[in-house]
């Protein structure tokens, strides 16, 4: 072999740093081996599968914590040891603990979900949930999230993003003989396979225009693009942002998100609203502010654009819910969670305008943090409703601090957190943030439409959250609450209490770079 040629084969030579994967690594080693021992468990001991996901999962966030002492990167090329695919730093870090810590709650409120699922099957929990598969789809998905921000090519960035994305479509549809939830698939997915089919297709016109697929190098050549290409590159970079936009639930990319709500089991459900919207999100940081920053005037606007549309279009569709229409409750979580994707994008189009773009994501990235804990909990506390009032109808909340007063302060303090009123503080506190990006960034008018949005919000959180503390209709029930649904209303009561009292904890991301 030629010395060239050697050079060339050493050049495609990468390192691995163990340690660095390790937490994506042992979500999906846990998923195999969920998968294979289903095959040998007895029905009557299905149980065991979801503690080992839950252990997992818990496994996988604790491997965090080696990682805190310095940035890592792996899959470098060996002649450019700073060019890699895999990178651990800050950024990665923050989001890989909320990706794995949402879906260890959404595991929690599952365990629940299949155990009532078995009970109304005759003790049968594979006629209405395959468990084995159930679990291997869900740490999957969680792997392919926590894969995601930490990947620095475009290429690894498209395949986490798919790994994060295809067991969640059969996750909706993963109950047998379930129309709703067959229909709420098949919208998702097939709406899901066209942003991403736009997506590769701008990825293959930001290729063509730089020849790399790094994103820190695509930031370098795309500055220096051949004039005749430029309007490709431009094409390539607003096709690329689509398939993001979609995960993020961005209008007009959200039209799938309220029927899939309803449609998916309530733990997949809420899994969607906090994992598939960081997914999103962090693909969106690191496209635009790591390896896009030279074409700010083309996704400035943009972002910015979408953000004034989504939590207006969100919070208008949260506003129309009838308290008596079926699942009205999940509908509501779901326009909701359409509102607050809304504002989590406004420092993201802010970073456009920004002096220090890195410092005005963090914005986004703390009030990620606050709607994980919050929307989750809420979500928990609706799981723990449907148990005796499936239809889950916003009017079903009437009285609730009659039959379960802890359970009814729990949710009303979420709510008040997403309105951003006391003694939800750090809801306040993490919308005042994203506001001050806002103006910061001279995007007055985007303040403006936020301030408006968060008012017309007020208003069905705070009809819902009255809702709880009225004289109930007819008797009230008490039913024996299962340890995995307390587990998770528990942990994220103290959490969003924790943070209320010392939001500093979060806020200081939006203080500081995070790359």
């Amino acid at each position: 072999m030629s010395p060239q040629a050697q050079d060339q084969a050493a050049s495609l030579v990468q390192s691995v740093d163990w340690l660095a994967i390790a937490p994506p690594t042992i979500a999906a080693v846990v998923a195999l081996a969920v998968l294979v021992a289903d095959l040998f468990v007895d029905g009557r001991k299905k149980a065991l599968l979801g503690w080992v996901s839950v252990a997992g999962l818990a496994l996988a966030a604790l491997a965090l914590l080696p990682l805190l002492d310095g940035d890592r990167s792996t899959f470098c090329l060996t002649g450019a040891t700073d060019v890699c695919s895999y990178a651990a730093d800050r950024f990665t870090l923050v989001i890989q603990f909320l990706v794995l810590g949402g879906a260890l709650l959404a595991a929690l409120l599952s365990m629940t979900t299949l155990k009532d699922a078995g009970k109304d099957a005759g003790g049968d929990t594979d006629k209405a949930y395959p468990e084995g598969e159930f679990w291997f789809l869900l740490l999957s998905s969680a792997a392919g999230a926590a894969l995601l921000p930490a990947s620095r090519d475009l290429a690894t960035l498209i395949v986490a993003l798919e790994v994060a994305s295809l067991p969640a479509f059969a996750l909706v549809g993963i109950k047998h003989g379930d129309r709703k939830s067959s229909e709420a698939a098949l919208k998702f997915f097939l709406s899901s396979v066209t942003a991403t089919a736009v997506s590769l297709m701008g990825v293959s016109f930001v290729y063509a225009s730089t020849g790399t697929l790094y994103l820190t190098e695509i930031a370098t050549r795309i500055e220096d693009v051949d004039p005749q290409l430029h309007t490709l590159a431009q094409a390539g970079v607003v096709l690329t942002l689509v398939g993001f936009a979609f995960k993020t639930a961005a209008v007009p990319f959200h039209f799938w998100v309220p029927d899939t709500y309803v449609g998916a089991p309530l733990p997949v459900a809420a899994y969607l609203s906090v994992v598939g919207k960081a997914v999103g999100f962090s693909g969106l940081i690191l496209v635009t502010v790591i390896a896009l920053p030279s074409y700010a005037d083309v996704w400035g606007p943009a972002l910015a654009a979408l953000a004034a549309l989504t939590m207006t279009i969100g919070n208008v569709g949260a506003l129309r819910q009838r308290t008596t229409r079926a699942y009205s409750a999940v509908r509501l979580l779901a326009w909701s969670s359409v509102g607050q994707a809304g504002y989590l994008l406004v420092p993201i189009a802010a970073a456009a305008y920004s002096e220090d773009a890195r410092k005005a994501v963090g914005s986004t990235v703390a009030y990620a943090l606050m709607y994980a804990a919050v929307n989750l909990g809420a979500f928990a506390v609706a799981a723990l409703v449907a148990r005796t009032k499936p239809l889950n109808r916003i009017s079903d909340y009437r009285g609730l601090y009659a039959s379960r007063p802890l359970a009814a302060l729990v949710l009303g303090f979420f709510l008040l957190c997403l309105a951003g009123l006391p003694p939800g503080i750090i809801g306040l506190f993490a919308k005042v943030t994203v506001f001050s990006a806002a103006v910061e960034a001279g995007l007055g008018w985007l303040a403006v439409v936020m301030a408006v949005n968060v008012v017309i919000a007020l208003f069905y959180y705070l009809q819902w959250t009255t809702l709880l503390f009225r004289a109930p209709e007819g008797e009230t029930e008490s039913h024996r609450v299962p340890a995995p649904l307390t587990a998770a209303i528990a942990l994220t009561a103290v959490l969003g209490v924790a943070l209320s009292g010392a939001p500093q904890l979060i806020l200081r991301f939006s203080d500081t770079g995070l790359f």
